[in-house]
């Protein structure tokens, strides 16, 4: 591998606080952190002041960083009006925290089921509300949408041509994509989202379960996915997301990746 093509990577890479040692290799490797404790909605409610004071201790590691939004039962395309209202009110909670944090970027689950929405259906729905979501919100907050259950990359793509603002990207995730693409390869996926691409989340898996296993733990060839999306897409940031950091990092080390 040409290291050249590679160099300055570990500006561009964060590490999950899915991690327990997220935090220690954060600041050994001068890594952002992607917070993750608010994953589960009611974080942001019982027993706030305790995650808080987790985050905020984690913080102290890194000097940038992203926030996952909440994405249990949340959807921006729900058919239920009412259940509409929860997922806009999460996603409005997840905001007003992230700006406490000093957080300008939070990374959003697509919400999508397949054999529960329409493919069209949940286009549609999805670019209003992300359109109505971001018309009040300051042009340095910025919004990367996450392929989960997704069978291809088509859908969210339109969603983002859809909002057509450019604070809103896809979240490739390539261990999520690995279990559910539908006749298309890695290699395909990842040329189509590359020019869409915000974000990336890195983990390994052997196609069930979704393992999020450390990056050389798995049937993704994740050199090659890797070296096309740092080539393919310079402006695009990552996030190890496996549940163990330093073999991960380890692994970038090996490869070449970081230097």
């Amino acid at each position: 591998m040409n290291k050249d093509k590679n160099r300055g990577i570990s500006q561009r890479l964060y590490l999950s606080t899915i991690a327990g040692d997220a935090a220690e290799t954060a600041k050994q490797f001068n890594m952002g952190l992607e917070v993750a404790e608010f994953c589960t909605a009611s974080n942001m409610d019982k027993d706030f002041a305790e995650w808080d004071a987790i985050v905020k201790n984690k913080m102290k590691s890194a000097d940038r960083f992203v926030m996952h939004a909440p994405f249990n039962e949340l959807c921006p395309a729900a058919i239920d009006p009412l259940v509409l209202e929860i997922a806009s009110k999460r996603y409005q909670q997840a905001y007003a925290l992230a700006k406490s944090y000093k957080i300008s970027r939070i990374v959003v689950h697509s919400g999508y089921v397949p054999f529960v929405y329409f493919k069209g259906y949940f286009v549609e729905r999805s670019i209003a509300f992300w359109r109505d979501y971001l018309s009040d919100k300051p042009e340095d907050f910025h919004i990367a949408v996450e392929n989960v259950l997704e069978d291809s990359p088509n859908e969210l793509i339109e969603i983002v041509k859809g909002v057509d603002d450019p604070r809103f990207r896809l979240c490739f995730d390539v261990g999520h994509a690995n279990i559910t693409k539908n006749g298309i390869s890695m290699e395909e996926w990842t040329k189509a989202v590359l020019p869409y691409l915000g974000h990336v989340h890195l983990h390994n898996n052997n196609g069930w379960p979704d393992a999020h296993a450390a990056l050389g733990d798995g049937n993704i060839d994740m050199e090659a996915l890797l070296t096309q999306i740092i080539q393919g897409q310079p402006g695009a940031t990552l996030t190890i997301e496996s549940i163990e950091s330093r073999s991960s990092v380890n692994w970038l080390i090996d490869k070449g990746f970081l230097i």
